[in-house]
């Protein structure tokens, strides 16, 4: 009877962490992201994705964009041990939402030009792949009041935030065509064609988990169309251009949008979300 139930023991355990580290392995790349993106800011003296429409005249500009890279890289490095994985979560959540409503007004100066709304929809996915740690690894339990934010309802919240933000970046496939085409490999065929393709997966994976068709294989099919592009389209451009800040910047952003994404399919893996605990 003991030696069952020492068996079964054992057998839950090598469950466990079997889950816990498929699980840990989205949110390590999350954090090499976050962290890429600090490194960014404190290289360049200014803001990178995050806070980037900061207008020049604030007064401390650039001190701020600092403080942002410092905040990036202490938090993202946090993330990657699970003794400080909540403290990080309860900072760079609150971090990144401050970025996202310090873009918002660009939507409105002037309304409907796509290009904002593409940004903004990148800083809402990272949101979204950072609200999905808040909900599960934050700490915070139903006597919180944060507990809305945390659970089965923080990851609806997460899921919507990120299946919207990936609507405006598949539009503004359709939107720049011509620049699109210009970032697919020369020795693709079809070039055209791709550019199509990729604006209609961008929808159709924002949709999909927005709305709960497939969420789990739609969230995955977006992690790896942006891995492809990171390794397809910004790779090859760093090795043409290794100090150009455009391209260093286009690469983190796209890698970190792939971890959130990650994040998000990941977060369907099983039934009930993992325990919120530190």
């Amino acid at each position: 009877m003991w030696g069952t139930s020492a068996v079964v023991h054992h057998t839950v355990s090598l469950s466990e962490d079997t889950v816990n580290r498929s699980s840990q392995a989205p949110v390590i790349f999350f954090a090499i992201g976050i962290i890429g993106l600090g490194i960014l800011a404190l290289v360049f003296g200014d803001f990178v994705e995050v806070g980037q429409t900061v207008a020049a005249w604030v007064p401390g500009r650039t001190g701020l964009a600092y403080a942002s890279g410092i905040v990036m890289v202490l938090g993202g490095a946090g993330l990657l041990s699970r003794r400080t994985t909540a403290l990080s979560v309860r900072i760079l959540l609150p971090f990144l939402i401050v970025g996202f409503l310090v873009q918002a007004p660009t939507l409105a100066m002037p309304p409907f030009v796509e290009v904002n709304w593409e940004s903004i929809g990148e800083v809402a996915t990272m949101v979204g792949g950072m609200w999905v740690l808040f909900a599960t690894r934050s700490g915070l339990g139903a006597g919180s009041r944060y507990a809305f934010a945390t659970g089965d309802k923080g990851l609806r919240i997460a899921r919507i935030i990120f299946g919207l933000a990936l609507l405006p970046i598949g539009i503004s496939h359709f939107a720049y065509l011509e620049n699109t085409v210009s970032l697919v490999p020369a020795w693709l065929p079809f070039r055209t064609g791709w550019a199509y393709l990729t604006g209609a997966g961008h929808f159709a994976a924002g949709l999909g988990v927005l709305f709960s068709v497939v969420p789990r294989l739609a969230a995955a099919m977006e992690a790896g169309m942006l891995g492809i592009f990171t390794l397809v389209v910004w790779v090859p451009r760093l090795v043409a251009a290794p100090t150009s800040r455009g391209v260093w910047t286009e690469i983190v952003v796209s890698w970190t949008v792939t971890a959130a994404a990650w994040l998000v399919a990941a977060s369907f893996a099983t039934k009930d979300p993992a325990p919120n605990r530190p």
